[in-house]
């Protein structure tokens, strides 16, 4: 992985679109994957369990191609466009993949109802995003995704606020008040 933290804390499908950025891919081998699985280990179910597992390279092609049409479906979603039939049917194949059960239990007091996937580690992984994927086109909010304002940054965000203009304040945004304030006292 690069010196680049991935952004986190937007929905989980624009997390792991995220994880491409201007200065290149932040998945390129699964011990990256493992790591920011780590950081996204309260967003899905197996998140903790798959962050320890024996991904492979095949894992991180799955997630890498999940990711890929996810993008490609947001970035159309988001322009009120309808997203190809291609990128659609991959984030189906991806979930099919690797098929959810609830999976039943007795904690003592009470039943209790666990979504489990079937499969390699690597293609749950794969099928957990792209179910994510899914259920965010599905969503309105879709529509309002933006790409961040910074002219080197390539990083999506679902605004909280509507004046919110960049990925991060704290890393597009001073950067960009910065080189404005550099700019103005320098003139």
């Amino acid at each position: 992985m690069t010196d680049l933290i991935p952004l986190t804390g937007e929905p989980l499908v624009l997390d792991l679109v995220n994880t491409r950025t201007a200065d290149g891919d932040l998945l390129t081998a699964p011990a990256d994957l493992g790591r920011w699985l780590t950081l996204e280990a309260e967003r899905f179910p197996e998140a903790a369990e798959l962050a320890g597992a024996d991904l492979g390279t095949d894992g991180v092609a799955a997630v890498r191609e999940v990711r890929a049409h996810a993008a490609n479906a947001v970035e159309a979603a988001r322009h009120a466009e309808a997203p190809s039939a291609a990128d659609l049917d991959a984030l189906t194949r991806a979930q099919r993949a690797a098929p959810a059960v609830l999976e039943l239990a007795w904690d003592g007091a009470a039943v209790t109802a666990t979504r489990r996937r079937a499969g390699p580690p690597g293609r749950r992984l794969a099928a957990w995003l792209a179910e994510a994927a899914a259920e965010f086109l599905a969503d309105p909010a879709v529509s309002r995704v933006r790409r961040c304002a910074a002219d080197d940054c390539v990083l999506l965000f679902l605004p909280a606020h509507p004046r919110r203009r960049w990925c991060s304040p704290t890393r597009c945004g001073n950067r960009v008040r910065v080189a404005r304030h550099y700019r103005r006292h320098r003139a």
